[in-house]
């Protein structure tokens, strides 16, 4: 009776199984391009930082709200990313998922 109900629920389309999680090598290539966008997050973000300082400079202290918004969604997403990178989560950071 079993073995009906699994062809049954092939022929539905309805799968019983959880997803499994990405192979060791899909890892493994996710792991070398977020690697590669965390290096390019450190160039923006010191980019960032010196726009950010100039404009202190001139506005009498007061910072650019756009970008310290940008560097707050900058700073969440290096987090997740590290997150992934390090093997405390499966969730892999935007592109992949949203950024929050």
């Amino acid at each position: 009776m079993q073995d009906d109900d699994k062809a049954m629920g092939r022929m539905t389309g309805e799968q019983h199984e959880p997803e499994t999680p990405d192979n060791i090598g899909m890892r493994l290539i996710y792991m070398i391009l977020i690697a590669i966008m965390i290096s390019l997050a450190q160039t923006v973000l010191t980019v960032a930082t010196v726009i950010q300082f100039i404009i202190m400079l001139i506005n009498q202290r007061k910072p650019n709200e756009n970008l310290a918004e940008f560097g707050t969604s900058l700073g969440i997403w290096i987090a997740k990313a590290a997150r992934f990178q390090t093997g405390a989560s499966e969730v892999k950071p935007w592109p992949w998922t949203e950024l929050d």
